[in-house]
């Protein structure tokens, strides 16, 4: 049975003890145990619509900081692995830092800089390098909530903007916040995507439009690490009964936070 991983980043800093930031020394020592364990590098869409490796590795990024070009791409170009990032498109050549609602509860101001996008040019570059460029919305919205015409204006119009910007197809989208849903999915088929990354997975079948992501964090030491990338370990949480009573759990944390 092929095993395809894919990974769910963010930003990647020295200096930033964000919640969705990891160190570059955690991301490179992740890395390097997955491809001791076997796994061959793909882009996301590559990896969830024909792996041709035995164990499969997708490495992503989600919000496009700057930090991923200048501290992650060296580290996955050492390793032979390529990476996907998703762009909310508003942000890139915009002179406005990377910002959306939930990000004003980050307990560490960021240092200066740490919110900044990748530039359209600095996009390109990654993308001649052999990454994958999809689309994370135009302005990170929570999608579920949207009405049609904002949702097709988020969709739709973010894929344009890739394909203007980059000028390459742009096949790919990351759900933000990992909100998802069957109508949200339908709406992503309507604009033209191929594969979708969604975090985390609800309960169904793994398909391309709704993929299930393993999401990476600072408290991931590597102990932990290894459990959450367990092949065994991912197709128990992925199995329907177990999958419904996490999003449960989940639910009920959140109602207490």
């Amino acid at each position: 049975m092929r095993d395809v991983l894919v990974l769910c980043y963010h930003a990647v800093s020295e200096d930033w003890r964000a919640v969705l930031s990891v160190r570059p020394d955690a991301l490179e020592r992740q890395l390097e145990s997955l491809v001791r364990r076997g796994y061959r590098g793909a882009t996301f869409s590559q990896a969830v619509t024909g792996p041709t490796a035995e164990r499969t590795l997708a490495v992503t990024f989600d919000d496009a900081f700057r930090s991923v070009g200048e501290l992650a791409q060296p580290i996955l170009s050492r390793l032979g692995l390529p990476g996907t990032v998703f762009v909310p498109t508003r942000f890139p050549d915009s002179g406005r830092p990377l910002g959306w609602p939930g990000m004003e509860d980050w307990a560490d101001a960021p240092p200066a800089g740490e919110l900044e996008a990748l530039s359209w040019s600095e996009l390109r570059e990654l993308a001649e390098g052999g990454w994958e460029i999809g689309s994370h919305t135009r302005s990170h919205p929570r999608l579920t909530t949207l009405q049609d015409g904002e949702l097709d204006e988020e969709l739709a119009g973010s894929r344009r903007e890739c394909e203007q910007r980059l000028g390459r197809a742009c096949a790919s989208i990351a759900y933000p916040f990992g909100d998802v849903d069957a109508r949200v999915v339908q709406a992503a088929r309507a604009a033209g995507y191929v594969t979708g990354a969604a975090l985390p997975p609800r309960a169904h079948r793994v398909r391309p439009l709704e993929w299930p992501r393993v999401g990476v964090y600072p408290v991931d030491d590597p102990r932990r690490f290894a459990v959450k990338t367990s092949p065994t370990v991912r197709r128990v949480r992925a199995w329907p009964p177990v999958s419904v009573a996490l999003a449960g759990v989940r639910s009920l944390r959140a109602a207490h936070v």
